[in-house]
């Protein structure tokens, strides 16, 4: 399952990389027509130039007609002609606004055409000259910004399949995770109905030690819990407001007897007083069970597990720090840990982690995380569970 992760990133990074090279790529070639269109609206400018000036030569009566059309012609881009004091002489493509003072919004468009272009010089007779100013036209700047509009849909639309994909694929595990713990809930009933015949036989004989039979009937039972929490996968749970400091205490009882006696585990209350959330009993002794044993195999079945229990800052959730002095866990690792299928184990699926997250976000609206780790000092898991 590792190298699955790993595919799945280096797909992620291959389709962002080829988003990057398709807007790219598209931004150059739009720039170059961009360039290519500039440079023919500065020589249709230069033309229009010397036709103003020949105009100005022209004798009374002579035909100007073909001269008339070459200034025509130009019905893209804003132009200004100005004396050379810049007195507005004329101007061709600018629509003033219904309103608008058309003196003032003149002097605007010639600001913004002197910022744009450097003016040509037109000298209509001996001692007169003219400046044309001109700026852009709007299928220029469309363009400039169009490679940007394009590569914004492009990561939009990249974005929508990758939402699209990954909710999909979510669903899908949803529903292996649902049908796998229901089978399994299925599987274990016939096994546990046969250990309670088997512990009802076992009272009746006076030679077994009581004790024995005791710590059994905690174990059938627990059976029995671990059946209901798989039943439970895929349906709404029932969250009942619970003393989370007792509930963590009995979970550890029951877990004490059954590991190595070479682990200690300590339970802390840092408030001082009943610690109450709403939460799923079942389910949330799985969390604490399954964190617990991950932390005796991190230990080799020695050294400490210390729980911390506390509100936070704010007071509006139960803080649960679970340490051990385990070999802790490479910060690379940290997410890693809590996807299907990763395990650092010889045996086992690599889903215990994978359902403790999702006993914890997805049922109980809380959150979990490593909170720190190091070789030297083991590992520390952080849950956060809202009060209300």
């Amino acid at each position: 399952m590792i190298n699955l992760q790993e595919n799945r990133a280096t797909t992620n990074v291959i389709i962002l990389v080829m988003a990057v090279l398709i807007g790219v790529g598209s931004i150059i070639y739009t720039n170059s027509l961009v360039n290519r269109i500039l440079a023919q609206e500065e020589q249709q400018t230069s033309i229009f130039a010397k036709v103003q000036e020949y105009i100005a030569t022209v004798e009374p009566g002579e035909n100007i007609n073909t001269l008339i059309e070459v200034i025509e012609a130009n019905y893209t881009y804003p132009v200004i002609l100005t004396d050379e004091n810049d007195h507005v002489l004329g101007y061709r493509n600018i629509r003033i606004p219904k309103g608008k003072d058309s003196l003032a919004y003149l002097a605007a468009e010639l600001a913004e055409m002197k910022a744009a272009h450097p003016p040509i010089v037109v000298e209509p007779a001996p001692g007169l000259k003219n400046l044309i100013y001109y700026k852009n036209s709007d299928l220029v700047v469309q363009l400039k910004y169009y490679p940007y509009v394009e590569l914004l849909i492009i990561s939009l639309f990249f974005l929508i399949v990758y939402v699209l994909f990954n909710a999909s694929r979510k669903a899908e595990q949803n529903k292996v995770w649902v049908g796998l713990a229901k089978e399994t809930a299925h599987q274990l009933g016939t096994p546990i109905s046969s250990l309670m015949a088997w512990m009802e036989y076992f009272k009746a004989d006076e030679s077994i030690d009581k004790n024995i039979i005791s710590e059994l009937e905690k174990d059938v039972f627990r059976l029995e819990m671990i059946t209901a929490r798989f039943s439970s996968i895929g349906s709404p749970p029932v969250l009942k407001f619970e003393n989370v400091e007792q509930l963590v205490k009995n979970n550890i009882d029951y877990l004490q007897k059954r590991i190595s006696t070479k682990v200690q585990i300590s339970i802390k209350n840092r408030e001082g007083v009943v610690l109450d959330a709403p939460l799923n009993r079942g389910l949330f002794e799985w969390v604490i069970e399954n964190i617990c044993k991950n932390a005796v195999d991190a230990m080799g079945g020695v050294g400490k597990i210390n729980i911390a229990l506390s509100y936070t800052r704010d007071g509006k959730q139960v803080q649960i720090d679970i340490s051990d002095t385990g070999k802790g866990i490479p910060k690379s690792l940290w997410k890693q840990i809590f996807k299907p299928g990763f395990t650092t184990k010889k045996r086992g699926w690599g889903l215990g982690l994978t359902l403790v997250k999702r006993i914890v976000e997805d049922y109980h609206r809380g959150s979990i995380f490593v909170l720190a780790s190091s070789p030297q000092e083991g590992t520390t898991f952080r849950i956060l569970l809202p009060r209300f």
